[in-house]
């Protein structure tokens, strides 16, 4: 369960806290190089040292990404749409993973990295976010997932933030959060403390292949070589550059732009639940975190302006979330952020061998790459050599993701 909040003085970030590892553009050599060092490549990171192998990883600004916009929801029943069982699929096996996961690296860092199991509100506004609501639950039926359908009275009892004007109620007991940040903070300490990984502060702008075409390393911005065993591609939208110039792997990766805020709370409001739900069928969602911040989020644009926020985007989050918990009226704005997300055709995510020896993917995760952390990692580090997991439904969800569905049949 959450903490209350407490409030602090401190000046709010506008970056991610790095690690101590400084830059670097000598040559390396290790037996596995990781290209990108968001949660996702920070975590294959993990994994890969605690099967024994030696690690570089390759970013200019680890974790400044879309893991810096996270909201950090780990909810496969509330994410569950209609024609995605397979991903779903992903979501309800990776977030299994979650507690043990958080755990081990908690203890690991010396950090809490804000799991809480306080579940989730889900909440319409009008009498057509209510039958949009009675079509959520009725997958979830189908799916077997677990979901509750309860007033709005009792919703209030379970959180009585909630506004005047809602018609329905969802109740999500297994649906868990995670503060995004701090896990990769936590992250990129036990890589920083561990004498086999080493840090490039750089990005990669070439992938290098041997004469028999097994991937062999790359080079990066500043002109170093980085040679490795196996090479993982944990770039987010720059993926698919990076495979472009390949003839034998097609990684259709793009950016899908997305707005969080963050708010700070004010005395006398303690939002104790993640809210989601829909206001005349927008989705928004409103994350309370324990040390006082609100994340409040949920527009996607098809559009290339990654860092620059709208300010529509903004008024459509503020709008939307008050509608739903008017108290948010009264707290501080700290925090508008703008970031692509890497998503592919499918929704599906790209984990696994890429059709090229030596290259692995861990990429094109959209929206879920908070939640589908430890089961990329648990893949990927399987097939760098650490111990696999015992649990023989994790290989058959995975088959979706294979990153091999977009070979370059598909286009040529």
């Amino acid at each position: 369960m959450r903490a209350p909040a407490r409030r602090s003085s401190a000046p709010r970030a506008t970056s991610p806290q790095l690690s101590p590892p400084l830059p670097s553009t000598h040559p390396s050599t290790n037996d596995v190089l990781i290209i990108g060092a968001g949660i996702i490549g920070a975590a294959v990171a993990w994994q890969a040292l605690r099967g024994g192998q030696s690690v570089t990883y390759l970013d200019p600004s680890p974790g400044a990404g879309a893991t810096f916009a996270a909201a950090g929801m780990l909810a496969p029943v509330t994410e569950a749409t209609v024609g995605e069982d397979a991903l779903t699929a992903l979501c309800v096996a990776s977030a299994s993973l979650w507690p043990a996961f958080a755990a081990e690296l908690a203890d690991a860092a010396g950090m809490d990295l804000g799991f809480e199991t306080s579940g989730t509100l889900t909440v319409g506004y009008d009498q057509a976010d209510a039958a949009q609501l009675d079509r959520l639950h009725a997958l979830h039926t189908r799916l077997g997932l677990r979901s509750e359908p309860i007033t709005v009275a009792q919703a209030r009892e379970r959180e009585p933030f909630l506004g005047p004007q809602l018609s329905c109620a969802l109740w999500v007991a297994g649906d868990h959060q995670v503060d995004p940040r701090a896990v990769h903070r936590a992250l990129l300490a036990v890589l920083a403390a561990d004498p086999r990984a080493t840090f490039i502060r750089s990005s990669a702008t070439e992938l290098l292949l041997g004469r028999d075409g097994r991937a062999i390393g790359a080079t990066d911005a500043h002109g170093g070589v980085h040679h490795a065993g196996t090479v993982v591609l944990a770039a987010g939208t720059a993926s698919g550059r990076l495979v472009a110039p390949m003839r034998h792997v097609r990684l259709p990766v793009r950016a899908v732009t997305g707005q969080t805020l963050r708010l700070r709370t004010s005395p006398g409001f303690d939002l104790a639940h993640v809210v989601r739900g829909t206001v005349q069928m927008r989705p928004i969602y409103i994350v309370p975190r324990a040390g006082g911040d609100v994340v409040v989020g949920a527009t996607s644009e098809e559009r290339d302006a990654e860092d620059m926020a709208s300010a529509g985007g903004v008024f459509a989050l503020l709008r939307d979330a008050r509608a739903l918990v008017p108290g948010i009226d009264e707290l501080s704005f700290v925090e508008v952020t703008n970031r692509g997300r890497p998503g592919t055709p499918d929704s599906l995510p790209l984990i696994g061998e890429t059709g090229v020896p030596g290259l692995l993917a861990a990429t094109g995760h959209f929206r879920n790459g908070i939640l589908l952390t430890p089961l990329t990692a648990v893949a990927v580090g399987g097939l760098l050599g650490a111990a696999p997991s015992d649990d023989p439904d994790l290989a058959a969800v995975l088959g979706a993701a294979d990153p091999r569905r977009f070979g370059p049949e598909t286009t040529r």
